[in-house]
């Protein structure tokens, strides 16, 4: 028997593809353009925006018959027992390729933003923490794993990274994101592409674009942001990230800028991402996004309409279950309301996609080749790590912390003994379980108090809750006064509830009015102060929360965003002295729960000045972070002027010993000024960064290698270029904190760069002997 050129594997994957398209009827097109979420609930409260009423009940065996694009959260959508769940899929993805002409399956995809969110799969610290670490290398194993463990299971696609930039720290969904800063975004975001991307699974980068910029930070309201903001702050992390990461797949925004929703926006989705960008992959949408256009946005009046405006913009995968690109689009197509090229085009990508896949090739088998493990040691102790590098001592004057290993401790707050503390919206407990009481979490997620009891076991702990996260009842407030007034120190455990839509405090469509502390727990803090004992306060949370108060302060601030299943022991082990911190704020700490929106990267008069009452300072600088060592900054007297041409580079160094007693990490962080520009520029903004393990006494020479593209800008007509003139690079422990300048002339003219700049600045290490030491600078 003659095999067709598509199934052939030696020919080009484009032969094949276009092969198959010239063979399939346009039902059997559009079939390949749509997800089913099997099992999602159209009655209640669901997982996803609107879900109650955009999910409609579908005949499987009628609806598969054309074939199938795509198959929604088999693993995510209720609790499951891996191998089981495996086995289902494997099943439903025979049906699927039995059923159709061609015996094509589905791309099975699933979310995986802190880890598989399935049940028993291992919960890693929130993307708010992976920037934290200020370790991409991690970031990637992390993501290397998960990868492994979606194929494992017969997933084909992870719903992941989050690549919005932190505009409005009040908005829910912070604590998915990598931080306020579009290097940083960037660089870390890219680390898990390529992590995840190396197991075989594509990586869908969201939200495409603006999302983070929604207006008041609410959820999917609209952004005003600039063209200007949106090219220099929102984009470059996705651009890095299909570029240097090789992501394929993108997910198009919920929200409208300037009144055109990312859905239905062919200047975003085809002119940038594609024709300026050289995409190739597939373009999904958020899940009912299509649907949204028309009831929602209201720039369609009907399904059909709807799939026009999203097919034509660019979007080929309609998630999670079909409304739009099912027969509404096929009679469109027929009644000539909708050009069969667009169809084609976008059934071409997702084809390809398939056959990268090996979803075309008759040898094709999707049956798990070995029993699952979702939540392996090397998991764990990898969740551990992460967990352990991204907490950040935030102050520590007196010295109060490392704990005595004997002392007298008094566990005070909502958050000590609660498992779910650790986790985010996105992990399974938080996300699914809560519609499944009485299941188990699947995985173990030691609590704060009982790690802390386990790091300390010679120490008496006591504890008392004190009041809710979120609720006004103090009347726990006596019993935690009266706890932490026996006791030599009080460990106060505050912070978010992850939840979706109001069902917490952090999390999608968890949005805060101000940035106060929830409930009463900032009454809380202020009782356990009054009493003079010494607090120590830690939070659990998924976004900075206003830390600035009158009176008594905490004798030692630590913040942990959500840290996973390992995160009690990790905070423990911080508290204890067992860890040295070395996490790094990837958001600012804000003085006051008014004053914002504000992140760092802000222009002179975005600054504190004398033309306003409002200090926006943050009371915690972004790149802020302590040790339990001291470091010695010692700078290269190369570093002082230089003058270089507008394609030009230049390396500035530093050296740094480790002064203290114990080992520690020390995180140096490169800063660009530009004290004059055409259009107004952030006052610093990062452009690198390098981890430095040292141990007592060591000391490492770290180079940053900056070149000029990494200093281009908007411009007033559009244009990305780099401009002569003056520049600073500032060697800094955090944007608030410059340890050493390098003063820089850019001469010649001014130059215009495109996608193919250089969108990070290169990092080495050499001896300390080969450094040029001048004074030390603390």
């Amino acid at each position: 028997m003659t095999t067709a050129p598509w199934r052939d594997p030696a020919l080009p994957a484009a032969t094949r593809v276009d092969d198959l398209l010239s063979r399939m009827t346009l039902e059997e097109k559009t079939a390949q353009l749509y997800g089913v979420w099997v099992g999602a609930d159209s009655d209640g409260e669901g997982v996803a925006p609107h879900q109650h009423e955009m999910t409609a009940d579908h005949d499987w065996d009628e609806l598969i018959v054309h074939g199938l694009g795509q198959l929604t959260r088999s693993f995510g959508t209720a609790p499951v027992d891996p191998d089981l769940g495996a086995q289902a899929l494997a099943r439903a993805q025979r049906q699927i390729a039995a059923a159709g002409r061609f015996g094509i399956p589905a791309v099975a995809h699933e979310e995986c933003l802190a880890g598989f969110t399935a049940w028993g799969a291992t919960a890693y610290p929130v993307p708010l923490a992976w920037g934290a670490s200020f370790d991409p290398d991690l970031v990637e194993d992390m993501a290397r794993r998960i990868g492994q463990d979606l194929r494992s299971a017969g997933v084909h696609q992870g719903l992941a990274p989050v690549l919005d930039v932190v505009r409005d720290p009040r908005w829910g969904r912070v604590e998915e994101t990598i931080g306020e800063d579009p290097y940083l975004v960037g660089t870390i975001g890219t680390a898990y592409v390529r992590g995840l991307e190396s197991a075989g699974v594509v990586a869908t980068l969201k939200h495409f674009a603006g999302y983070a910029a929604s207006a008041g930070a609410r959820n999917l309201a609209p952004v005003r942001a600039g063209a200007r903001e949106l090219a220099d702050i929102t984009l470059p992390p996705f651009e890095m990230a299909l570029r240097d990461g090789g992501a394929r797949s993108v997910m198009a925004a919920y929200t409208e800028t300037d009144g055109v929703p990312a859905s239905a926006d062919p200047a975003l989705l085809t002119q940038l991402l594609r024709d300026a960008w050289g995409f190739t992959g597939t373009v999904v949408s958020d899940y009912f996004g299509i649907g949204f256009l028309q009831s929602l946005h209201r720039v369609a009046g009907t399904p059909a309409e709807a799939a026009h405006a999203a097919l034509r913009a660019g979007i080929d995968v309609e998630l999670p279950t079909l409304t739009c690109y099912g027969s509404p689009l096929a009679a469109a197509v027929r009644a000539d309301g909708i050009p069969e090229e667009l169809v084609d085009r976008a059934a071409r990508r997702v084809l390809l996609q398939k056959c990268e896949l090996g979803l075309l090739d008759e040898d094709w088998a999707p049956e798990p080749k070995t029993l699952i493990d979702l939540d392996s040691a090397g998991n764990r102790a990898l969740a551990r790590r992460l967990a352990e590098e991204s907490v950040v001592l935030l102050d520590n004057p007196g010295g109060l912390l490392p704990l005595s290993p004997d002392a007298r401790i008094a566990v005070v707050g909502p958050r000590a003994a609660d498992a779910l503390a650790m986790l985010g919206c996105y992990s399974f407990p938080s996300h699914v379980l809560i519609h499944h009481p009485g299941v188990p979490t699947g995985i173990e997620i030691p609590t704060l108090l009982d790690a802390l009891r386990a790091e300390l076991p010679d120490a008496k702990v006591t504890f008392a809750p004190g009041c809710d996260t979120s609720g006004p009842d103090t009347a726990g407030f006596e019993e935690a006064v009266a706890r932490t007034a026996e006791a030599d120190v009080c460990v106060a455990v505050l912070g978010d509830r992850a939840g979706l839509f109001g069902r917490g405090t952090s999390g999608e469509g968890c949005d805060a009015s101000d940035l106060g502390l929830p409930g009463v727990q900032a009454e809380l803090l202020d009782a356990l102060l009054a009493t003079g004992v010494p607090v120590v306060l830690v939070l659990l949370t998924g976004r900075p929360y206003a830390l600035g108060r009158p009176g008594a302060r905490p004798a030692a601030v630590v913040q942990a965003f959500f840290p996973g299943e390992e995160g009690g022991p990790a905070v423990a082990g911080v508290l204890s002295g067992r860890v040295n911190p070395s996490g790094r704020l990837p958001v600012s700490v804000p003085r006051l729960p008014g004053g914002q929106p504000w992140t760092y990267l802000q222009p002179p008069l975005g600054l504190a000045g004398e033309v306003s009452n409002l200090d926006p300072t943050p009371l915690y600088a972004f790149g802020h972070g302590r040790s339990y060592t001291t470091f010695d900054w010692i700078p290269d007297v190369r570093n002082e002027h230089a003058e270089i041409g507008t394609d030009g580079s230049y390396d500035v160094s530093l050296t740094v010993r480790n002064t203290g007693a114990r080992a520690g990490t020390e995180v140096v962080q490169l800063y660009l000024h530009d004290p004059v520009a055409s259009v107004t520029r952030p006052d610093v903004r990062l452009i690198g960064y390098r981890r430095l393990d040292l141990a007592p006494g060591e000391a490492a020479r770290v180079t940053f290698r900056f070149h000029t593209d990494l200093s281009a800008f908007t411009d007033r007509s559009g244009r990305r270029i780099i401009e002569p003139g003056a520049l600073e690079l500032r060697l800094a422990a955090s944007s608030a904190d410059a340890r050493h300048t390098a003063r820089l002339r850019l001469t010649g003219p001014v130059r215009e760069v495109g996608p193919d700049r250089r969108l990070r600045c290169g990092t080495e290490l050499s001896p300390a002997g080969d450094a040029h030491p001048s004074a030390p600078v603390r």
